[in-house]
């Protein structure tokens, strides 16, 4: 039978995208930044690459497939990023066949099937990590009442074994013309630890996991501190154009070496 994911990304094109990911990234973010804590406990129990990973997110914005991609890279190196998407979408960007997007129709019973076909066999493969966004639809990061699409819990009650990965993402403006990407990785879950639970359990432990993470990045965000981060990428800085031409000036005239950020929340801190 003939596999109904794409097969695994050549490796020669996928470094290719990613180093036009951080470059493009880079020019329109400020910053992409993990919250520390989160990213310290998912590092000391990193599984052997055997092991199933679920990554699942809230879905805030248009930039979540490439931001995915780049904190694959960035926190779970050498899995590798496999992801379904609205298949009608992946025809117009046949491209991310190429990338690990693998298409889906969830909005029938047989495309629901093969999801969970489709994606059984994906974490058999090893060194694999499997990305959902359970919202199935653009979210305000801050709405915490819309219920999760059943796919997910359906398949961590049938899988024996993995780890379920919440990540809350937010896109906040702080004190720099480009946005800031800030994300937090929650409490991580065994499937192992809870064998045989229902349908309806693994719905709830997922969504109170993905909503209480979110709840905690966004506190976060609203402190406007750079402190309780690590910062994986470090974009442009200033406001550029006439605005930083005249303080280029400014600096100059007063023999300063010119500094282009308006403050210090991620201008010097990068893992890169």
């Amino acid at each position: 039978m003939t596999s109904e994911l794409a097969p695994a990304p050549a490796a020669w094109f996928q470094n290719g995208f990613h180093r036009f990911l951080d470059s493009y990234l880079k020019r329109h973010f400020h910053a992409i930044a993990v919250e520390r804590e989160g990213s310290r406990s998912w590092a000391t129990m990193d599984p052997d690459e055997n092991v199933p990973v679920i990554v699942y997110c809230n879905h805030p914005s248009w930039w979540d497939p490439m931001i995915a991609h780049f904190i694959n890279r960035r926190l779970m190196s050498p899995r590798q990023l496999y992801a379904p998407i609205d298949e009608v979408a992946l025809a117009k960007y046949k491209v991310l066949a190429k990338l690990g997007f693998f298409g889906v129709d969830l909005n029938s019973n047989r495309g629901a099937a093969r999801f969970l076909r489709s994606t059984g066999e994906l974490l058999q493969r090893p060194a694999s990590a499997l990305w959902l966004t359970p919202e199935g639809h653009f979210a305000d990061a801050r709405d915490h009442a819309a219920n999760l699409m059943p796919g997910l819990a359906h398949l961590c009650s049938k899988l024996p074994r993995g780890l379920v990965v919440p990540i809350a993402l937010e896109y906040v403006f702080w004190e720099e013309r480009l946005p800031e990407c800030l994300l937090r990785i929650g409490e991580v879950v065994s499937l192992a630890e809870h064998p045989g639970d229902s349908k309806s359990r693994w719905a709830e432990r997922l969504t109170v996991g993905l909503r209480e993470n979110q709840r905690k990045l966004s506190s976060l965000a609203i402190a406007r501190s750079a402190e309780p981060f690590e910062n994986l990428l470090r974009g442009k800085q200033g406001a550029s154009g006439v605005y930083d031409w005249s303080r280029r000036i400014q600096s100059w005239l007063s023999l300063r070496k010119f500094d282009a950020a308006h403050g210090d929340k991620f201008g010097v801190r990068s893992s890169e």
